[in-house]
């Protein structure tokens, strides 16, 4: 007695009567023929590209290489914010990794599997140089990042290798092309910034740089100490405080409240700009931009 099988029946068929170790024998190839064929080579497609992303998921994690380290320095920089360096000097393929202003790299506590991920505050140079890399990382309750906080000078930690596109300033190059570019930053967002500033991008040889910072009050700012420097090297330094005291007489407000008040953009084409922060700030400043002519392309983010 013959069975004939609906395409739709076959297909129902548990996967491993399908694919584990049955001969295709076992299968008639009469039932074979009267299958759609376009069925039949979609399920098994679908089939492969699942096999593959699991495949390829447990390379991306098996692939991680991590490096244990020592922290070489670990203070507050400001209000909820931790300066930490981490001593790479015995690992120079680690400190090599770190290429562009706006990488980040994932960092691991001892105990805890779940890294955190940090952008790197110090400028690529900086590892050759002085064998560290340097992070400003917020304490979040419950986060490895603050338990990172919670350490000490001379704990061991985890690092991978730095990785992300970081900021493609050469978007933005050569200065006398664009010689406009605003820098908007808050919170610890202000770290890769401060990569950027330090690695230097011809801010001297342009016309018009500027850097708003918003944090919510003056013990919140880090880097203030640097901002001397920063502004010697052709950065205008526009602190904006959301919630200040009495006695502040700066900017108010949010960064992108702050900026569409003063705006002066005077040539679109001629303005590059770079973005790091909350998202809202970096939605509302993008659309600001593009609706005055900036393009999108030189508006650049570090993700």
């Amino acid at each position: 007695m013959s069975v004939k099988l609906s395409p739709s029946t076959l297909l129902s068929l548990s996967p491993p009567l399908l694919h584990a170790h049955h001969s295709p024998s076992l299968i008639s190839m009469s039932i074979l023929r009267r299958l759609a064929p376009n069925h039949l080579t979609t399920h098994l497609r679908h089939h492969h590209r699942r096999r593959l992303a699991t495949v390829a998921a447990a390379v991306r994690q098996d692939t991680t290489i991590w490096t244990q380290a020592p922290l070489s320095e670990i203070e507050p920089a400001a209000e909820s914010l931790f300066h930490v360096s981490i001593d790479v000097s015995d690992y120079p393929d680690l400190a090599a990794s770190h290429t562009r202003a706006g990488q980040y790299l994932q960092l691991r506590v001892p105990d805890v599997e779940k890294p955190s991920f940090l952008a790197i505050a110090s400028p690529p140079s900086y590892a050759a140089e002085k064998g560290a890399f340097e992070f400003l990382v917020k304490s979040v309750a419950g986060s490895t990042a603050e338990l990172l906080c919670g350490l000490k000078k001379g704990d061991v930690v985890e690092l991978s290798q730095a990785t992300g596109r970081g900021f493609e300033i050469d978007q933005i190059e050569p200065a006398e092309k664009y010689p406009t570019v605003l820098i908007f930053a808050t919170g610890s967002g202000i770290s890769p910034i401060r990569s950027l500033i330090e690695s230097g991008f011809s801010a001297d040889k342009r016309s018009d740089v500027r850097l708003y910072y918003g944090a919510r009050n003056i013990k919140r700012m880090a880097y203030q100490d640097r901002f001397k420097d920063w502004e010697s090297s052709g950065v205008k330094i526009v602190p904006v405080l959301s919630q200040p005291d009495g006695r502040w007489t700066g900017e108010t407000g949010y960064v992108q409240a702050a900026f569409a008040m003063a705006k002066q953009i005077y040539s679109p084409t001629g303005t590059g700009a770079v973005l790091c922060g909350q998202k809202q700030m970096t939605e509302e400043i993008t659309s600001i931009l593009v609706s005055d002519g900036v393009s999108i392309e030189k508006i650049l983010k570090n993700f």
